[in-house]
Order: structure tokens, then sequence, then C-alpha cells
């Protein structure tokens, strides 16, 4: 069918200043359809090669100080959050022009206050923290050279202080105007510090800074550019418990003081803040859903507006006996448990006078022993908790050998130290890199962006990312089938592919490819830089995986995805293809999915059948977020903030810590 357009002049829709007073909207949008790039007109057998998104779009940001309106856009990874927020900075074409308009950023109060302000780009921020926007800090092309670096005391003319991140000095020939402005605010400056509790952290360089206080200093950046709107994409992925809540008093302490206005984007499983009052619910193919009211959405989703979060029908819930992932809640926590992988005695990590890691005494077995102490076996499941810089990542650096005192610390990995001892050999990082597979937010943030994603998966094979993997036909056929099993979530053409030639089963409200002549090539065509943020976590956590390594180490590998794309990972990592998540056989759509056996001749098909975590694999994972905790997951550690004195804990449950009552507040020692 061919598209009619309107008859306009090929443009990118103007901003409109109008004659305005200060109780006129910030941002105002009425009945508006909005375009990537200037459509095209199509034969009419040809589908549109730039769909409509947002189409018929009415919005409102209000600029009063007596109706003060604090918005929470609320939608999956692929809903269209980001792009949302693009459209209200005025980026994307807007059907009609004048559609789109800013009228308060022309009244003379924005005169009063900056000139500069008239611009929507700088009027209206956008602090995002995955995909595009990146998770670090660092600027333009000032990348670190690789992983171990941020752990070196040698510091490059590249590695910015979290000071000079906050005052703009972060490029290496700033401009005379760029100098100038330096400093110009620091009561400002000072304030900003104090409220994202970031003092012990302004002299640090911005690449030794944790997840969490990463997503801290770009808020902290954001409130300095003194923005009339702030929007915050995710901002509360990746923060431990306590800090969340402290953050998000802040920015209810900033949304109400209108300085600057707050709009958030959160998923629909993430806890919703209680001084939220008006939601954006977007739905599929890039729509808004619902908006208005927090009651009057959350009621038309058939949400509680008291339970903090959006609930979503067709949950990965089961039986009150038995886990998402299909795990009875009384298995008693027995699993064989072989040699060990991981031995820490007596560690502690410092830089100078400064105890990261280990800054303790505890009694074991009636004996004084200073530091931290650890054994992780064959068939364990770990999990590791603690505040935003407590040294989780620092452990985990300290097992994958990232860490350059992994090689002077008192540490046996596999059984063998990191240097030869007499009549010991020691472990090369060669065969650390075999023997682990491994998903952060550091490999992340290093991972080549130009990469194919059959490439990527390739690369648990190599010695390093960018070197030729060590393949065979069967690590081929492997990836094959890994590539096939999440093609719904990887393959960026799915939505419009054709199935008129393949056979499929559906679970999950997912199509699986399955027939053996439907080929995978399309993995060779898509570059990761280019996958969704969610997508690219998936990607990453197959990669570790899929050469079944003796160790498996998750951290935050589920930050950034829906709640049914992370139970379908929750799921694969617990039984690999041999369960899948199906509704059959009960009534209405908003029933709990349920674990099932795959289909026979599924498994036969091409040897689908892959198996989960074996008994010869331990795992170790951290997260801040109950829901992203395995269910296989028996043992935990809790790390204290770093000088504090206080020792790690340690605990062990009977089952999933999904059916463990007070479980997750026992972790992190707060009331249940």
């Amino acid at each position: 069918m061919r598209r009619v357009l309107p008859s306009i002049s090929v443009q990118s829709s103007p901003i409109r200043y109008y004659s305005s007073s200060a109780n006129d909207p910030i941002v105002k949008i009425n009945n508006a359809t909005f375009y990537r790039q200037h459509p095209t007109t199509a034969k009419a057998d040809d589908a549109p090669t730039d769909p409509a998104i947002f189409p018929t779009l009415t919005f409102d940001l209000s600029s009063s100080s007596s109706k003060k309106q604090h918005w929470c856009v609320i939608g999956s990874s692929s809903a269209g959050k980001t792009t949302f927020f693009e459209i209200l900075r005025g980026q994307h074409l807007c059907f009609p022009p004048t559609a789109r308009s800013y009228p308060y950023l022309s009244s003379p109060e924005i005169d009063r206050k900056d000139h500069r302000l008239r611009s929507p780009f700088r009027a209206i921020q956008h602090v995002g923290f995955g995909g595009k926007h990146g998770g670090g800090l660092r600027a333009g092309n000032t990348t670190g050279a690789y992983m171990s670096a941020r752990y070196e005391s040698r510091r490059e003319a590249t590695d910015f202080t979290v000071l000079d991140f906050l005052k703009g000095n972060i490029e290496l020939n700033p401009s005379s105007e760029a100098r100038a402005h330096l400093g110009d605010d620091d009561a400002g400056l000072h304030k900003v510090i104090q409220d994202l509790n970031l003092e012990d952290l302004i002299d640090m360089p911005v690449a030794n800074l944790s997840n969490g206080q990463t997503r801290r200093a770009k808020i902290a950046k954001a409130l300095l550019d003194k923005p009339e709107v702030l929007l915050l994409d995710e901002p509360f992925m990746g923060l431990d418990p306590p800090t969340m809540k402290a953050i998000s008093s802040l920015l209810h302490r900033l949304a109400e003081a209108q300085a600057p206005r707050i709009v958030l984007s959160i998923r629909p499983q993430d806890p919703l803040p209680e001084w939220i009052t008006h939601i954006v619910r977007l739905g599929p193919e890039l729509r808004v859903a619902l908006q208005g009211s927090r009651h009057q959405v959350l009621q038309g989703l058939g949400s509680s507006p008291t339970t903090g979060k959006v609930v979503e029908a067709g949950d990965a819930s089961n039986s009150p006996s038995v886990s998402r992932e299909g795990l009875s809640f009384c298995d008693g926590g027995s699993r064989v448990e072989g040699e060990p992988i991981v031995e820490m005695h007596d560690i502690c990590v410092k830089y100078g006078d400064k105890v990261v890691l280990g800054n303790w005494q505890e009694f074991i077995r009636g004996e004084k022993r200073q530091g931290f102490n650890w054994t992780v076996r064959r068939g364990q499941r770990w999990a590791i908790c603690g505040l935003n810089g407590s040294g989780k990542t620092t452990l985990l650096s300290l097992i994958c050998s990232d860490h350059p005192q992994s090689y002077s610390l008192p540490i046996r990995l596999f059984s063998l130290p990191r240097l030869p001892q007499p009549g010991t050999p020691g472990i090369s990082i060669f065969d650390l890199q075999s023997r682990i597979g491994h998903s952060s937010p550091e490999t992340h943030n290093f991972f080549p962006k130009h990469l194919s994603l059959r490439c990527c998966i390739e690369s648990a094979w190599s010695d390093t990312f960018l070197s030729s993997p060590s393949l065979t036909c069967e690590r081929d056929a492997l990836v094959d089938i890994y590539l096939k099993w999440f093609e719904p979530e990887l393959n960026l053409a799915h939505a419009t592919a054709s199935l008129s030639k393949s056979k499929s089963i559906k679970h999950a409200g997912h199509l699986l490819y399955l027939d053996s002549t439907v080929p995978t090539n399309w993995a060779d065509n898509i570059r990761f830089g280019d996958l969704p943020f969610s997508a690219q976590r998936i990607t990453l956590f197959l990669r570790a995986l899929i050469k079944r390594p003796d160790l498996v180490v998750l951290d935050e590998a589920f930050s950034g995805m829906d709640a049914a794309l992370r139970d379908k990972c929750l799921l694969f990592l617990t039984w690999g293809t041999t369960k899948i998540y199906s509704t059959a056989g009960q009534k209405g759509s908003s029933q709990p999915m349920r674990v099932v056996d795959t289909p026979k001749p599924v498994l036969d098909l091409e040897g689908m059948r892959v198996e989960g975590l074996s008994d010869e694999q331990a795992l170790i994972v951290v997260s801040h977020v109950k829901e992203e905790v395995p269910g296989l997951v028996r043992d935990w550690v809790y790390l204290p903030e770093a000088g504090t004195g206080e020792k790690a804990r340690f605990g062990h449950f009977g089952g999933p810590l999904e059916g463990v009552k007070g479980g997750w507040e026992r972790i992190w020692g707060m009331p249940e």
C-alpha cells in the first residue's frame, strides 16, 4: 500500500518559539508522528523503509511550580525509552513540524537564567548508561588500552580524575573557551559532590570507578550543567539497594525544587519510586500504550499503585514450591562439591595506605587471620554482594587475573599459583582464560564494537578479543545452536523475517528457528555495536557459557534485560536447551509461564541438545537485584564497605533464593 505523505520541505523539524509565559509547558507535543529519517515513497508491495515512531503522540511536560508532575517512562529494553527521550530533546523528524514546540524556553524567565537554555538540546539533558551512550566516563577516543590498566600504578595523560570529569577538564588540548569555564561554580560543584557522596572519589581516576560509582558521577556532571530538564535513562541499574534509595531521595528533592525537573525511565520489573506522579507506559512497535497519572496507568495495567513495581502479564513464575527455573524450593541445597577452583588465603588488596579489600581480622577454626579467606569448589554456585565500591570487581579481577596483585597475593587457581614455585608450576593467563567464562560491565565497555555477532561468540575460544579463535566443526555447530536459540533477541531483522520456509515452535512469545535449511548467516552481518544494549548483554552472556568453562563468572550480566529475557537466560543457564517456558493448557494470557521439557523432536533436530551448568562447573554471580540471582545459587558472601574494618559475611541457602523468606534482606543486613 502506497504511503501518503504530507507535502512538506525536506528538512529537520524546526524549533518553534512563541510569545510565552512562565506557566507554558517546557515540551509540548500535539498529535505528532516521528521518523528517524525523512520518509520516502515506496512501491505498493514494499514495506516502508523508515517506519513511523510514536505515531500520533501527544505529551506535555509542565513548567508550572504549582502543578508539579514527576514523570517516569516505563518500557522494555526494545520499547524505545531512549528514542522517546531523544524526541523530547528535539531529535528525529516531526510531522507536522509545528506539532512539537518548546513554549517555556522562549519565555523571559529563561533569558534571565541563561539565554543558551533557549536551545532544547542545552535545556534538556539526557544521561544514558548503556548502549551508544556507554557506561564509562572517558571522552572522545581516550579509551583505556586494556582492562588491567585500571589497577596499575602508572597513570597516563588520559587518566582523568573524577574532579577533572566533573569540571569538564577531559580534553588533551582544551580550547581557551573551555579552560575559561573550568571552575565557574565551585559552590555548586561542592554541593553536587556532597549530594552524590563523591567526596572520597574526586582524586580517583575515572577508569577505577565501579559501575555504580560511574553512574553517580555521570548524574553529578549532568546536574552541574544546570539544565531545565534532566532525562535519566535507567539510573538505578547497577546500584546497590542502599545507594538506590539514597539516589532516589536525592532525585526527589531535585524534582520537588524543579532544579532541574526530572524524568526517569525504568524497566517494568524495576521498583517505581514513590514520588513519581505520572507515567508513560511504552508498548510494542515504538508506541505509547498508556500515559497519565500514576494511579490511572497502574490501574490500567492491572497493578497496585502501592506495590512499587509494574507487574507484567505472563512473567516466568511458577507454583509456590518451584522457582521460575523449575527448581524445587526444598532441594536441601545438596550438590556434589569437587576440588577447589579458587583458593584465597589472607588476601589484602591495597594501593599505598588505602585498603580496598580485606581490611579486617577474623577467627577461622580458632586461628586469628588477617584479610579475606575464600574457597570456591567445583559444583558450587556463589553470589557476591556488597555496596558499590566494596571490592566486588576487584575480587573478580584477582580470579580472572586482570589485577597485577594476583601474582603476588596467596591465591591458587585450579590448585596452581599464578607464579611458579619450587616443585609447582604456575598457571598462565592463557590457561586461565580458557578455563574461565566471564561477562561483566568492564568486559562490555572494552569489547570491540566492530566485531560481528558471530565473531563475538567465537572469541570465547580466542586468547584475546581480536585474535583468531580455535574452531572446530563441533564448535561451529554449537555457535549455530546458540544463535538459533536466541535469534528472536539477537537478529535485528527477526520481526520482519519471513517464516514461510522455516519450521518453528513458539514458546514464551518467541519464535525459535529450528529448520536445518535456515542459515544463521544473519549473525555475520550484525555488528556488536549496532545491537541494542540488552542484546549486547545476551551476546556476552552466551560468550561466557559456550565453551563450557570450569568457572563461569557473571558480573551484573543480566542488568539492562527485561524480565522475560532475563528469565530466558536464567533458564538457559540452568537447563540449556532441554527446557522451555510454556503457557500451553493454561487459560488466560495473564497466567504465569511453566517450565516444561523441550519437545523431543526439537532436541533431536541437528543435535540441538545443550545441557545447563554441570556438577563439574562452578558459578560466581554478582548482582544488586534479587531477581537477577540465579536459582542455582546456594552460597553467598557479602563484602563490607571498604575502610570500615567490618569482616565479610558468608551464608548458605537450602534452596533457590526466590523461595527463601527474608533471604535477600539477610544478605544485605536489612530488616526482613
